[in-house]
């Protein structure tokens, strides 16, 4: 029998979610995508790849409004995807787990994390952009995007990656207020591999030392990748990202 599901959970409020998980041995991995990302990136499908040829269990899921999950984007918040992640994590997961979190993907970790310590076997988090709509978006946005915003309720915000503009809204910059990490000591004794590319754009270094302080583990190790991107998917930074999650695989 093929040991990969390809599935969709219903939540109970008829919200779709897809994932793929693979059983095998613990503990397992869950991989959580960044923003306007989805489980058919290069990340989660090398990662789903590595584990298989482990026999080690693996997941990967997708947003509301994200990939193969219903939903619309703009309606999306933080709350809403932490929410998508616990679902998968409670009705598809087994056992302990290494959040691998990419990008926002980092910031649902974290929040997993505080809501579930007791199943987390370790953190990889590959550029996290923890708080990043207060501590980075909204800092950084112009004075006309910060009114319509406000105002209207949404603004388009122009790609970084060629995909065309797309919906920044209040809702998101509001209701996230309530989920934010940076501002007190956020409590896990594991280990904690962080990643992150100097050439990175989008999340500066200051941000991952910020956010590294806040864990209370002894245990944290930053790799910084003088070539590395935002998006770290080169060949080198896939293998550093398995050997992230090889070595915690093996710590007790």
């Amino acid at each position: 029998m093929d040991s990969q599901q390809h599935s969709i959970l219903t939540r109970t409020d008829g919200a779709t979610i897809a994932y793929h998980h693979n059983t095998g041995a613990g503990p397992g991995v869950i991989f959580c995508g960044g923003f306007k990302s989805d489980m058919t990136g290069i990340k989660a499908t090398t990662l789903d790849a590595f584990c298989r040829t482990r026999n080690q269990q693996f997941t990967r899921f997708d947003y509301q409004g994200h990939g193969a999950s219903s939903g619309s984007f703009e309606n999306g918040t933080i709350g809403t995807w932490l929410d998508d992640l616990l679902t998968v994590f409670e009705e598809v997961t087994e056992g302990p787990q290494i959040v691998v979190g990419s990008s926002m993907g980092g910031w649902m970790a974290l929040l997993l994390t505080l809501l579930r310590r007791e199943r987390i076997a370790g953190l990889v988090l590959i550029a996290p952009a923890a708080d990043f709509t207060t501590e980075l978006m909204w800092k950084s946005l112009t004075p006309e995007a910060r009114r319509q915003i406000e105002q209207d309720g949404l603004w388009m915000r122009p790609s970084l990656y060629d995909d065309g503009p797309y919906p920044i809204t209040r809702n998101l910059i509001e209701e996230s207020r309530r989920h934010l990490v940076l501002g007190h000591p956020i409590p896990f004794s594991g280990p904690v591999r962080i990643l992150l590319g100097l050439q990175d754009d989008v999340i500066p270094t200051e941000h991952i030392l910020r956010t590294a302080d806040a864990i209370t583990s002894d245990n944290i190790e930053i790799t910084l990748i003088k070539d590395g991107d935002h998006r770290l998917s080169a060949p080198a930074d896939l293998d550093k990202i398995r050997g992230a999650v090889d070595e915690l695989s093996k710590i007790d």
